[in-house]
């Protein structure tokens, strides 16, 4: 009897062979990276000033003090030294995440002791408030890359998600009005998601239509259908079309009280903890369930899985409107989530940070998921430094989100496999 087996660990790469391994090529960036920001950051701060971090989401509570000049200097040469232990270790591979996620943190603590003390506002970072503000703007996010690993993972390049977010954001307040629910404007926001899934599924899997310029097509039909009918009618009559309500927030005894970490995780609302039910479901059920499993093959060897016996079309289709499901989830967040109304363009781009945060996560949920938190901090540390005023312009604070996003997919992924029939159609013999 034929039998089928998957070689799709998550997360896998393509090996690194040589001497220029992806750890040294990482350790000599942040080397670089850490001497460059020791030496620039250092001089740029203010001299006998320091930058208070507090632990909570006021300027107030508890707090620590560090001397700019001297902290931003210090940490720059952390990072140098830890670039400098991945270059000179070369193949530290359970070390790697570690020691790039440090050089992260002290890159960054060097960056904020210049540009907190510089502040013109205040010279106060609260960090529950800075946290608080990363879960937010990962939140669509999230939704969005966990869509995309169902549609990869299955074999289906998922270029709508920016479309599935944002058919989504507008359903959910367009329906959440009406009916005076935010329940009844996430169902509608769901079926808002499938409906894009389901051009994507009947036109890339029936029909045969290239992935990426589909994905595109979606994406400005999406964007031209809500314009059009928010101009034409909620525009217009807010109060009838575009004033949803929105989900409470549920503060969970004890863990809301965690510094930092606390009202980031444990006071939001509805989507905050499907978020984590969602990561944790789609993680199991890829990797420890018969689901998954044919799910992994019909994106890696969808004629071998075809063999054996798995339907290729239904469960490509089946997933592709999960994912449209989840993804319309994730728009409404913006809207019956969040301020409660819609406007036009609202995603500004967000589906294609999601897609660059499925890459970055190498196809995992985890990944994924880690990879939205960093992009979701890049975006709320721009906001926090425009609040306290930070030297550096408003137009490049903007920038920061977008250039993270290049510098990780760019640079820090290295080369990665993605699911070997990821995007390529296929006909039953």
């Amino acid at each position: 009897m034929a039998t089928l087996t998957v070689y799709s660990a998550p997360g896998a790469a393509v090996p690194t062979t040589g001497f220029w391994t992806r750890a040294r090529k990482a350790g000599l960036a942040f080397l670089v990276i850490g001497v460059l920001a020791a030496g620039i950051f250092g001089p740029l701060a203010r001299q006998h000033k320091s930058a208070r971090f507090t632990f909570t989401q006021t300027i107030t509570g508890a707090h620590v003090d560090i001397p700019a000049q001297p902290g931003a200097i210090a940490f720059g040469l952390l990072c140098a030294i830890a670039g400098a232990i991945l270059l000179a270790w070369g193949r530290a591979a359970r070390m790697l995440v570690l020691l790039i996620s440090l050089a992260l943190v002290f890159l960054v603590l060097s960056f904020l002791c210049w540009q907190v003390a510089s502040g013109r506002n205040s010279t106060v970072l609260p960090l529950g408030d800075l946290s608080n503000s990363t879960v937010k703007a990962a939140l669509p996010l999230v939704f969005g890359a966990l869509g995309g690993v169902l549609c990869e993972r299955s074999g289906v390049i998922n270029v709508a998600i920016e479309g599935q977010l944002l058919t989504g954001a507008f359903a959910g307040a367009l329906f959440g009005t009406i009916f005076s629910s935010s329940w009844a404007g996430l169902i509608a926001a769901a079926l808002g998601g499938v409906f894009i899934s389901a051009l994507l599924a009947v036109l890339a899997i029936r029909y045969l239509v290239d992935q990426v310029v589909l994905g595109v097509v979606l994406n400005l039909f999406a964007l031209g259908f809500t314009g059009f009918v928010f101009t034409q009618l909620m525009a217009q009559h807010q109060d009838k079309y575009n004033f949803a309500p929105v989900f409470p927030s549920w503060q969970v005894p004890g863990l809301s009280r965690i510094p930092i970490l606390g009202p980031a995780f444990f006071q939001g609302n509805f989507f905050v903890y499907l978020a984590i039910a969602l990561v944790v479901l789609v993680h199991v059920g890829l990797f420890q369930t018969k689901w998954g499993l044919r799910t992994r093959a019909v994106g890696e060897h969808p004629t071998a899985a075809d063999t054996v016996g798995i339907k290729v079309y239904r469960i490509r289709y089946r997933n592709v409107l999960l994912a449209g499901v989840i993804a319309g989830i994730g728009g409404a967040y913006l809207t019956i989530g969040d301020v409660g109304n819609f406007n036009a363009n609202q995603t500004s781009g967000r589906g294609f940070i999601a897609l660059a945060a499925l890459i970055f996560g190498r196809w995992s949920p985890f990944g994924a998921t880690l990879a939205a938190l960093l992009f979701g901090f890049s975006t709320a540390l721009a906001q926090v430094l425009s609040v306290i005023g930070s030297p550096i312009p408003q137009e490049f604070l903007s920038m920061l989100p977008y250039v993270a996003t290049i510098v990780a997919v760019a640079g820090l992924v290295g080369r990665v496999r993605a699911p070997a029939a990821d995007g390529k159609p296929y006909l039953k013999g």
